[in-house]
């Protein structure tokens, strides 16, 4: 009876793997990051604790400029306490819908994915919380809605348990739908 169980193991496991960024490869309209992110965007955010608790609201102003196959996003980070932050990205195609990236304050390399109107962007993240910093890992998953509006959900963990949500709607300037 326990070798049985065993068996369906894999199967069960596999089933918690997620979606594959694939998933979306036919959903329009398609992303293309560079062209989203070039120019000014505007996001509205907020951090949730895993029992659903608000404990940060805050907006971003995003500054894109892009040179061939690299785009440079400058975030400007307001937070509902008052306090500020930049995090600028340096982004790089890195061929067919693979982007890579680095930030001051992400460890190492980030590493994204583009398939049709979803990217789905990993990293860890140098989270500094009185006085310590913390690695904590990310897996952002960010949609286009239409060629204005972009939403985005990030799961963030330690040790692979998940401690909270980043919820994120972009919108760029001067844009029409």
């Amino acid at each position: 009876m326990k070798l049985r169980h065993l068996a369906l193991l894999p199967f069960l496991l596999a089933g918690c793997a997620g979606t594959d960024v694939q998933h979306y490869k036919n959903v329009t309209p398609a992303l293309d990051l560079a062209e989203y992110f070039t120019g000014t965007t505007d996001a509205w955010g907020m951090f949730q604790r895993r029992n659903g608790e608000v404990v940060k609201r805050f907006h971003v102003e995003i500054t894109g400029t892009r040179e061939q196959n690299k785009l440079t996003l400058d975030e400007r980070f307001r937070y509902d306490d008052g306090t500020t932050q930049q995090r600028v990205w340096h982004l790089a195609r890195n061929g067919d819908g693979l982007w890579r990236g680095t930030a001051a304050d992400v460890k190492g390399e980030a590493q994204g994915e583009v398939a049709g109107n979803a990217l789905r962007w990993q990293y860890t993240l140098l989270l500094p919380v009185d006085g310590t910093t913390y690695e904590m890992q990310f897996d952002d998953w960010i949609f286009l809605i239409d060629r204005c509006t972009m939403m985005n959900r990030a799961s963030m963990r330690k040790f692979g348990f998940e401690l909270g949500q980043v919820t994120l709607t972009f919108r760029r300037r001067a844009c029409v739908p």
